[in-house]
């Protein structure tokens, strides 16, 4: 099994920045790929940017050039870099991991971290 805690979320003004961490543990070497989604009030959750153990990277049109996904692999952490957040990106964010331990396949969801954007 895979536990995972995003932290990093915060309130900040529109043109700010923020980097959110998924922090992994447990069966961590069984991850294949992390992915951040948010979801904001009333709307459905939105995948933002994936990230593979390989590093292949898939970012959403509406934050490329602005939002950065990386990896630590010796920290088992996936991190969000988020410039010039917009209010209209306000939302809780969520990491989740496609974990493949032999035969098994399960997907892992961290709790979420708010984050608040001003106008």
């Amino acid at each position: 099994q895979v536990q995972l805690m995003e932290s990093g979320g915060g309130l900040v003004q529109a043109g700010d920045s923020l980097r959110l961490a998924c922090a992994a543990s447990g069966d961590t070497m069984c991850i294949s790929a992390t992915t951040w989604y948010r979801q904001a009030p009333g709307k459905e959750r939105e995948l933002v940017s994936s990230i593979s153990t390989t590093n292949l990277i898939y970012t959403v049109d509406s934050v490329k050039g602005r939002f950065t996904i990386t990896r630590d692999s010796t920290k088992s952490t996936v991190y969000l870099q988020m410039n010039t957040l917009t209010a209209e990106e306000a939302a809780v964010y969520y990491c989740s991991s496609d974990v493949k331990c032999g035969p098994s396949r399960e997907v892992a969801w961290g709790q979420g971290t708010q984050v608040t954007v001003s106008s």
